[in-house]
């Protein structure tokens, strides 16, 4: 029986930006269903130990960058490593991710989320900026008024607040997180063991 992934993300995030192709190839190759989650790390950080970027050691800092050097080398992904327009305003993005799972389609939901992370990563774009957030809504064949003005609805900007709040009663800390039988598998780095699971 094809199992299920919660998909947990963050807009800004580089490492669910380098994992989002490999993890949509994965769910694709074992039939999969998939339902992403766009929450608020700023909310689950403080309650799991994290940080934000600024407030890591330098050390941490200067760590964060050599991988990222290292993962684009390995999987040849165009990722910036200082993109213009980080860490920028997700929350706009975030709640039409929402509005689309919920009300439209979840797979495109998914391909919404990553179209934002490949504009943030890839394409220097300030997805906080709602004419840019509404091309990129079109350009995965959305209407994007129709996705902007649900995403300003009572029932959208309670529903993210709701997932928040359920990311961390599960005990997800970090971005992505892949969540499958109850399993957390943290960081695009564990795709492999993302992809053992599902094989079972």
């Amino acid at each position: 029986m094809p199992k299920h992934v919660d998909y947990y993300v963050s807009l800004m995030s580089p490492w669910t930006y380098l994992g989002s192709a490999r993890f949509e190839a994965l769910a694709a190759k074992h039939g999969a269903t998939v339902t992403i989650w766009p929450v608020d790390f700023g909310q689950v950080f403080p309650v799991s130990g994290g940080l934000p970027l600024a407030k890591r050691a330098p050390q941490r800092q200067a760590y964060r960058m050599m991988e990222l050097k290292r993962w684009r080398a390995h999987l040849g992904v165009p990722i910036k490593l200082e993109p213009k327009f980080f860490p920028g305003n997700e929350l706009p993005a975030a709640r039409c991710v929402v509005a689309v799972r919920e009300k439209l389609d979840g797979a495109r939901a998914i391909k919404l989320a990553h179209a934002v992370l490949r504009g943030v990563w890839e394409e220097d774009k300030d997805v906080g900026n709602p004419e840019t957030l509404a091309a990129i809504i079109a350009g995965v064949g959305l209407d994007a008024t129709q996705v902007m003005a649900l995403a300003e609805t009572p029932e959208i900007v309670d529903r993210r607040e709701a997932d928040t709040k359920r990311a961390i009663e599960l005990g997800v800390f970090g971005a992505p997180s892949y969540v499958i039988d109850g399993e957390i598998f943290w960081g695009q780095d564990r795709l492999e063991f993302v992809d053992r699971k599902l094989a079972v």
